[in-house]
């Protein structure tokens, strides 16, 4: 009788142990005037990140460290803090975030409601003094080590950021914008009227289109733009922890689908004299997603944005001097919080616009201002691929710098009178490229042997990197001196994975493919399918990294052939192939991803589609849910994590980007709802969902589960005291082994 394998228990403790083997890599957070790297990195197995600089000339220092600074305290962090980072996918602590001044000599480090400034020299090699230690041990060499300067910020602080000159910090409390600076007590700048938010990005930004920031510094230091909220039409939902019930909710300002988006617009203050903001605005009306903010030391101060339905853009610039002498020129007369009249707001000026019939992806690192203020550099989509092109200050077209051949994912960065981007024409594959300006031939920075992304560029250097085909991952700083790789204190999975990529064809597109066997592999036996998919946008799971694949290969080696499949709907294909899935987020993907497996079990007769399972988290949870109850023919069991169930409960700037708003597609909406289908469920379904999560609310798993049980259905369902992106690793393993144990019940052994 045919036995399951044993399990790789080791594997699994090494996994929650290095959190997946995260722990310990360098990632990059500044890079100087003098060409040094910053970047934070933890211990192997510990989750405190240190900050340390690579310098030019190789040498590498510990210029910061958690312990130093905290001494026996623990980091204090607020509930907009926490929620900051779930929104940026940081599960360490200690050194997060710094700020450089712009000269390279001061560096801010916050720690929770602490604030310190580092000063370090450019000695091109020479010690910097701040905490002085070396990867050995030593101390300060050349005796110019100095203890840090705390800032005393008077209370919590949130989302700081270091004047250009280095000499104030501001930041954010409770909505308001405040300055700090050695020595010198905190000052207030803004006062909001109740319902309103001032230097927070709201939740639309922050989850949907990566900006975190809500205020920007004026390149002289002397102002400070800021987004201001009001935040009154948009729904209050509450977070709470029912494991500990003591404490009490947190509120979120999140929009759902259908429902209102705050009212935003920007106003300026002047941090030397602060009075009454100037208020900066634009067609609120028919711009409601504010996505970017530029403020170039040459250039105007410029704003992109969008649409509710995500159709059409402006990048709209404020043509007005905002040097602190013409300040009584630029005063507005309004009230903070009131409504900006003609007579008193500054409008933008539309330099460029676009339209797309079905989405505008904006979030690709345009525009970006050349360092004269001549023009700025600017990515379409409008020939169906993404181009990169020079745009003269006006909005004119000057000239493309890049072919749709070149497969252009990302604008990085402008450095050295060239762009950096993120390029490949492969699929699998991403490699670092610099785009000059005078329109020649892109150079290739990255060595092409795997999944190269550019974490840095600026002062002629660019920081790669790179998930290897081979298997391990590097870190290189590229600069006049040569390369310089980041020191890595991660380790290395103990499991080469098997897997191996393909292609399939379907109705003449190319799909790609990764199957992962067991390293027992037997060619004489049919082993169950287990179906690893996330499938929805902006996210790709076959890629050429192999070390992407350690925990499939933990599932393959437990008796199943663990499958990957890219579908329609997914990036880096062309606008067609992403935009099939408007108005309708189940079906494409749905039918791609069953399609594929139908085309390689023709030549992998190993593969038995009789005993399927699918799994996966968030857009992969709900994929999961949706298989179970649309196509039980093909999908025997379904792990669904922290799905989506029903896509009104969702937020309005991702949800309307794709499926417009229920009132425009109702009919859409009904059929995407796990809800609607409940009473269709006839397989096994394994929910696991953290109860704090605040970005698929528990309460798409509720409302599932009361719709089965009034049909008459239930599932199987694991509630966690956690969030969507499950920081603790003791939970994500536990997860692996849960799930596995679930498919053994339900699919059976080769």
């Amino acid at each position: 009788m045919a036995a399951w394998p044993s399990l790789d228990d080791q594997l699994l403790a090494d996994a929650a142990a290095t959190f997946h083997w995260r722990l310990g890599i360098p990632v990059p957070l500044a890079i100087t005037r003098d060409g040094a790297v910053l970047f934070r990195r933890t211990p192997p197995r510990g989750f405190a990140s240190d900050l340390y600089e690579l310098a030019p000339d190789g040498a590498l220092r510990t210029l910061a460290t958690a312990d130093d600074l905290l001494g026996a305290d623990d980091e204090q962090l607020s509930d907009a803090e926490r929620a900051r980072r779930e929104r940026t996918r940081t599960a360490t602590r200690g050194v997060v975030d710094v700020g450089v001044s712009d000269d390279g000599k001061t560096v801010l480090v916050p720690l929770g409601d602490r604030l310190y400034l580092l000063e370090r020299s450019e000695t091109g090699g020479r010690a910097p003094r701040g905490i002085e230690r070396s990867e050995t041990g030593g101390g300060d060499p050349d005796g110019s080590a100095a203890r840090p300067r705390a800032i005393d910020p008077g209370g919590p602080v949130y989302d700081p950021h270091l004047s250009p000159d280095g000499t104030m910090v501001a930041f954010v409390r409770d909505g308001d914008l405040w300055i700090a600076s050695v020595g010198e007590p905190p000052r207030r700048l803004t006062h909001h009227p109740e319902g309103f938010e001032y230097g927070v990005a709201d939740f639309a930004a922050q989850e949907e289109m990566h900006r975190t920031r809500g205020f920007w510094w004026a390149p002289d230091g002397r102002q400070i733009v800021f987004q201001r909220s009001d935040l009154r039409p948009v729904q209050t939902l509450y977070v709470a922890d029912a494991r500990h019930n003591d404490r009490p909710p947190v509120p979120f300002r999140y929009p759902r689908a259908g429902t209102p988006n705050a009212i935003v617009d920007l106003g300026v203050i002047d941090v030397r004299a602060p009075g009454e903001p100037r208020w900066l605005t634009w067609d609120r009306d028919r711009y409601e997603y504010l996505v970017s903010v530029q403020w170039p030391a040459r250039g105007p101060l410029t704003a992109l944005v969008l649409d509710r339905d995500q159709e059409n853009l402006a990048l709209l610039a404020f043509d007005v001097d905002f040097r602190s002498d013409a300040r009584s020129d630029l005063r507005s007369g309004h009230r903070p919080g009131a409504s900006p009249g003609p007579g008193g707001a500054i409008t933008g000026t539309p330099i460029l616009t676009e339209h797309d019939e079905a989405w505008l992806n904006a979030d690709v690192g345009a525009p970006r201002w050349l360092d004269d203020g001549s023009g700025f550099l600017w990515m379409t989509e409008a020939s169906g691929h993404w181009v990169l092109e020079l745009r003269a200050a006006g909005g004119a077209l000057v000239r493309a710098l890049t072919r749709p051949e070149l497969g252009l994912r990302e604008l990085v960065g402008i450095d050295d009178g060239a762009a950096i981007v993120e390029a490949s024409a492969d699929p699998v594959i991403q490699d670092v490229w610099r785009v000059p300006l005078d329109g020649s031939a892109p150079v290739r920075l990255s060595d092409g042997d795997g999944v190269a992304r550019a974490a840095a560029a600026r002062h002629g250097c660019v920081v790669i990197d790179s998930l290897l085909r081979t298997g391990g991952r590097r870190t290189v700083a590229i600069g006049p001196a040569g390369r310089r790789e980041l020191p890595s204190a991660a380790e290395r999975p103990g499991v080469a994975p098997t897997t191996q990529l393909e292609t399939v064809s379907l109705d003449g597109r190319i799909h790609h493919v990764a199957i992962t066997r067991p390293r027992a592999f037997d060619h004489g036996r049919r082993y169950p399918v287990l179906l690893k998919v996330y499938g929805g946008p902006h996210v790709v799971t076959v890629e050429a990294g192999r070390d992407a694949y350690v925990l499939d290969q933990w599932y393959a080696d437990a008796g199943f052939i663990v499958v990957r499949v890219d579908g329609r709907g997914t990036p880096h294909r062309g606008r067609a192939w992403e935009r099939a899935i408007l108005r309708d987020l189940i079906t494409v993907p749905l039918d791609d991803q069953i399609a594929a497996l139908q085309a390689i079990r023709v030549r992998h007769p190993e593969l038995d589609l009789a005993r399927v399972g699918v799994f996966g988290w968030s857009f992969g949870g709900y994929f999961s849910t949706m298989a179970a109850l649309l196509r039980p023919d093909v999908f025997r069991a379904a792990v669904a994590g922290a799905p989506v169930t029903d896509w009104t409960l969702y937020d309005t700037a991702y949800t309307e980007r794709y499926m417009k708003t229920p009132a425009a597609n109702p009919d859409g909406y009904r059929a995407t709802s796990a809800l609607t289908h409940a009473a269709r469920l006839s397989r096994p379904l394994l929910v696991l969902h953290g109860i704090t999560d605040d970005n698929v609310h528990f309460a798409h798993t509720l409302a599932l589960i009361e719709a089965l049980y009034v049909a008459g259905k239930r599932a199987e369902v694991i509630t966690l005291s956690a969030t969507h992106m499950l920081p603790d690793p003791r939970l994500a393993v536990a997860r692996e082994r849960v799930q596995v144990d679930f498919f053994r019940q339900h699919l059976g052994p080769p």
